[in-house]
Formats: C-alpha cells, structure tokens, sequence
C-alpha cells in the first residue's frame, strides 16, 4: 500500500454526533496504517481528533434531532454544508466518507458524486425500519455503503448499491464478559450494591422529553427498595447542568442520582439494570448483557409524523436484531414514571429472564463481532483504488 500512501492527498469524512464519531474514529485507525501521510479532514469530535483528523467546524455544532428542531437550525446546517461542499469540490479528496447522521450527509454525499469524488455512508440509515423511500436517495448520493449489521447487506445488493457489512465497532469496544465489580470500584459503589444506571440521552433535546419521567421512575424504585443506588452518565457539562435544571423544575432533587462525566461503558457495565434512551445506547447495555427498559419520547408533533412512518413494531435495537421484544418499549406517552418504575423492577428482579437476557445478548454479540477498524479500511482502499485506475 505503500504507493497509495505517498499519492493520496487528503480522505474527508463528517460525523455530526458521538456515534458517528465512534465508528469514524474506529475506521481512521484502520486507514492510518495504509495512509501514514494522508491528510483526514472535515467534521468530527474528539475519537476522530485523537487520530490526527481536523475538524473544520465543532461536531456540536452539528447535533440536533426531530422533524421539527431541525428547523431553528437549517439555515446555519445548509450553510456548513454549503462551504464544507465548494472546499471538498475544489480540493478534491480521494473519497468523502459520511459517518452515520443522513440528513445532513446524504445530500452532501449526492452533490460530491456528481462532481466526481467517490462517497461513502458508514452505517446505513434504518430505512427497514421508517423512510424506505430514503432508499432512492442512497443510490444517487452513495458510491459505496459500509453496513454494521448483517442483514443489511442484501437490502443494499437488491437495490444495486455496492456493500461490505464490517461488524460493529461496539462489538469490539466491549468485552463479551463485562467485569461488574470492577466497574463498581472505579465508580466507588459497593460490589453489592442494586445498581440502576440512568440514561435519558445525551443531546439536549432528548434530556428535555426524557430527563422527568426518568428520575421520577427511579423515585418510585426507591420506595420499594431503598438500598437501591442510582448513576447517571452525562455527555458533558451542558448536559449536565441542564439534566440538574430539568430535575430540579420537577422537584426531584431528592432522588440521590450520582452524575458521572461521561464513563458511560463503566456505568452500564456497573448496573443491574438500565433505563435508556433509544438509540445506539441501547446497543451498548445488550452487549454488556444488561437487562434494560428502553423509553423515548419527544415533540408531539415529531411523534405523531414519525409513528405512522415505521414499518416495524419495534424502535431498540436489541429488539430489532432479535425480532422480538427481547425487553420492554415504552414510548411517549406511555412512557410515565409510573410505567418506566413497572418495567425496572421486573428487570431488576426477575432472575429467569435476567438469565435468559445475557444468552440472547452473548449471542447478539458474537453475530456483530469483527475487525471493524481493518474491513472498513480495506472496503476504503478499494474505493480509492478503483476510482484511481478508472
């Protein structure tokens, strides 16, 4: 590869939110060894930074979510992509790689192919879930799809889009046996401790819908069993001071939730159970064999578009790769604290199910299980290659 090296100039990639970054930061570590003098630039966060990638814009800029609160952001979002388009046509990288966060890639990815520059989408957008229509936009926009789970491979063969399916990175971050206790020593909880990690989300607007009925559940746990212990993993500081605001509002300031920045591995890896957020968390506490409940709400009128846009019965990914309700769904609302308190405590104390869990999450994992950092890689080079010997 040494040839590829010396003649690459620069590879561009966009990750708008931290899952994005996750899988892009796994791929540039696989890249770096093929490109050692290759220049990797455009939008990511702090996984891609500790790789040597530059970031032209802050990824937060970048993270909002909904139908509807994308719209105070449109024009400062179709401006980034504007300038971050004219800078990629005029310098002309040897492949632009959209890390996850479609709305804003896939149309930045179709208006690149058609000035020549080979694309790439690392994660599929869930169109076998909602959006299949998004399917059309994909073969336009995408030269080349790397895809994390299995089944996806043959959705994007049918419709004639080129696909490597490389394993999740997550299947490789964590281990196929978690140590509890010591996850439990590095937070300072007691090894014996009945442990509830908290996880309402981690972008601003996912704390707003999330954060009361959340910390109201745990209130409810608490009265049944008052030796149970609370944490809570926060994105950043923002978050945060925000999550504190939201509690405070709602007068559970004296539900004892113990804030953690970040650490999030370490606080679902110390639970005996985990109240989540839908999203890619809940991929995390399935593959460290954790027993969860996954709620999520957010605008009504988010919700009311969205749920007649799903084809599927199911939102968590554990479900979804199951194709059965593994652990429960409640959503908006039904997601009250009074159900959310419900559903823990069946995680939390029914020890037959909890057992059944961890076979069915072992399993899981070892089906999404591969080097994800080298087969991404190689699926890049040979986009390189064949664009350079067109």
């Amino acid at each position: 590869m040494a040839s590829s090296a010396d003649s690459v100039g620069s590879v561009a990639l966009v990750a708008g939110e931290p899952s994005g970054d996750l899988l892009a930061g796994r791929l540039l570590s696989g890249l770096r060894r093929h490109l050692p003098r290759t220049r990797f630039h455009g939008i990511g966060g702090p996984q891609m930074i500790a790789q040597g990638f530059e970031s032209h814009w802050p990824m937060e800029t970048m993270t909002v979510r909904g139908l509807f609160e994308i719209i105070p952001r449109y024009r400062e979002l179709k401006g980034i992509q504007n300038a971050l388009r004219d800078r990629l046509i005029a310098e002309r990288p040897a492949v632009f790689i959209g890390a996850d966060y479609p709305g804003f890639n896939l149309g930045l990815e179709a208006q690149l192919k058609d000035a020549g520059i080979p694309t790439m989408h690392y994660i599929g957008p869930q169109i076998w879930a909602w959006r299949g229509g998004r399917i059309k936009k994909i073969v336009r926009s995408v030269s080349h799809m790397l895809v994390v789970f299995p089944f996806e491979q043959a959705i994007y063969e049918k419709a004639g889009v080129p696909v490597t399916y490389v394993g999740h990175p997550l299947a490789e971050v964590i281990p196929l046996a978690p140590d509890t206790a010591a996850a439990r020593r590095a937070l300072g909880l007691p090894e014996d401790a009945n442990v509830v990690t908290l996880m309402p989300g981690s972008r601003m607007g996912e704390l707003k819908y999330n954060t009361v009925a959340f910390v109201g559940a745990l209130k409810l746990l608490l009265q049944r069993d008052r030796s149970l212990r609370f944490v809570a993993p926060m994105a950043g500081e923002r978050q945060k001071q925000y999550f504190l605001e939201l509690v405070a509002q709602a007068g559970l300031q004296d539900v004892p939730v113990q804030l953690l920045d970040g650490q999030s591995h370490t606080a679902i890896c110390a639970a005996d159970a985990v109240l989540v957020a839908s999203g890619t968390a809940s991929l995390e506490v399935a593959l460290f064999k954790k027993p969860m409940v996954i709620a999520y709400k957010m605008m009504r009128a988010s919700w009311e578009i969205m749920r007649h846009m799903g084809y599927q019965p199911w939102i968590g990914m554990p479900n979804i790769l199951a194709r059965e309700f593994l652990v429960p769904e409640l959503l908006q609302h039904h997601a009250s604290a009074e159900a959310l308190a419900e559903a823990m405590w069946r995680q939390l104390t029914d020890v037959p199910h909890r057992l059944a869990l961890v076979q069915r999450f072992t399993d899981m994992h070892h089906s999404l299980l591969r080097n994800s950092a080298d087969e991404s890689a190689a699926a890049v080079m040979k986009v390189i290659e064949a664009n350079r010997n067109r």
